[in-house]
């Protein structure tokens, strides 16, 4: 069950046509198994966030570490995972970020946002042949579906357009 990783890099913000194409993994096979992020799993609430207290509203995205994405990996998932690796010192992950944040309330029964800090999790992103921040991973639930790999800042009519249209 392997998953062909496509990688794009976006140049603009208008549209998902400024997607351009980029060699995955910069010179190494695309067909390089990416098993750490076939399958992973979470149960979702479908319930809604009216009524709720404050402490209840889901925080959206949710920091992992390594070990975390190997436990997840067992299980079986509904929905689209979105994984990002960022840092804390990187200007364009904070600011990506606030965008996936809103995102992962937006979406919250309907994908899963995740990051992972890549200085925390050096090895971790280094296996996952990451090389720009924010690297976005967005993984289908369906494994016979291709992953798909963002770089750089992507707006988040684009992240949209890719969870609603291609996973």
């Amino acid at each position: 069950m392997a998953a062909v990783l496509q990688s794009f890099t976006s140049f603009g913000f208008a549209s998902s046509r400024l997607l351009t194409p980029r060699s995955p993994f910069f010179g190494l096979s695309s067909t390089k198994r990416l098993s750490s992020w076939i399958s992973l799993s979470r149960k979702c609430s479908s319930s809604s966030s009216v009524g709720r207290s404050v402490s209840q509203i889901p925080l959206g995205q949710k920091k992992v570490s390594a070990k975390e994405v190997q436990d997840l990996v067992n299980g079986e998932r509904s929905v689209p995972l979105i994984g990002c690796f960022y840092a804390t010192w990187c200007g364009p992950c904070i600011i990506m970020a606030q965008e996936l944040e809103m995102l992962a309330v937006e979406y919250e029964s309907n994908a899963l946002f995740v990051k992972v800090d890549t200085d925390d999790e050096y090895e971790f992103a280094r296996d996952m042949q990451v090389r720009g921040l924010p690297t976005l991973y967005f993984i289908s639930p369906d494994p016979n579906k291709d992953a798909i790999r963002t770089e750089g800042l992507v707006p988040s009519e684009m992240i949209k357009n890719i969870i609603d249209n291609e996973m």
